[in-house]
């Protein structure tokens, strides 16, 4: 196989929530804000999107959509100009360009609009389709049935427990992940320049990846564990630059849209 790399790579400014600490990582205490970024990469034989944030009508009236009581937690902050479309109009493409979503999981933080994207090939990890229709307690507020009535129809692929190379030449490869949910996946994505691991919630602050502490409500605490492991091991193999989703020291260090990585 000849490996091959992704063009160019944006980070899309998303709306922010602010959130109680407590309720990313033990021991912490007080409000952290944090990015919900996705990510466009630009590959010749396609134009990826991983993760889409939370659904746009949010931005504009978040209690109408989760409650007052959720809405008031989420701490949501953003304008028209960080709504997905409105990113991905602003680099110079349509909503129709974009041939494949991955979605890191089905969470309302990372799903929301994928409805926005109706033609284009659908990858989510293994077991999560069904999981988020009818989740365990713990954790299942963060599944909206509303959204997922809407995206039910779609070209869904299920990544079946493994990595999959997306394209065959090693630039983007859907990394399986089990832990947060059962079908949680982070994204490798090679560059010329430099090799990122995107990790959607399968990790979701620096200090937690360096202490080895898992999400307090994830689905499955040992999975996560060797989840969390792994990402570990394959920044120092692949010689790879970890970009914790929801981490606002990450978001700090990297540059966004219309800035991009090539």
């Amino acid at each position: 196989m000849s490996l091959g790399f992704a063009r160019r790579m944006w980070a899309l400014d998303c709306p922010s929530l602010t959130v109680d600490a407590t309720t990313l990582m033990y021991g912490l205490s007080g409000m952290l804000t944090i990015p919900m970024p996705s990510f466009l990469i630009e590959h010749p034989k396609g134009l990826v999107l991983f993760d889409t944030g939370i659904a746009p009508e949010a931005i504009d009236d978040p209690v109408a959509l989760y409650g007052q009581e959720l809405a008031d937690g989420l701490g949501i902050t953003g304008g028209e100009d960080q709504k997905l479309d409105r990113q991905i109009e602003a680099l110079g493409y349509k909503l129709e360009d974009v041939t494949h979503v991955i979605t890191s999981h089905l969470h309302f933080d990372h799903s929301g609009a994928l409805h926005q994207f109706p033609d284009a090939k659908h990858y989510v990890g293994a077991g999560e389709l069904p999981f988020a229709h009818w989740p365990a307690p713990i954790g299942a507020f963060c599944y909206m049935p509303d959204q997922l009535a809407r995206i039910r129809n779609f070209d869904w692929h299920e990544v079946p427990g493994i990595d999959v190379d997306l394209f065959g030449d090693g630039s983007l490869v859907i990394l399986y992940m089990p832990g947060h949910t059962p079908g949680e996946l982070s994204l490798k994505v090679r560059l010329a320049s430099r090799t990122f691991i995107l990790t959607g919630d399968a990790v979701h602050l620096r200090a937690a990846l360096e202490q080895e502490y898992h999400f307090p409500i994830d689905w499955d605490t040992r999975e996560a564990l060797v989840s969390l492991r792994r990402i570990k091991r394959l920044q120092e193999s692949e010689d790879a630059s970890v970009w914790i989703t929801h981490d606002p020291d990450d978001w700090a260090e990297y540059k966004h849209a219309p800035a991009c990585f090539e």
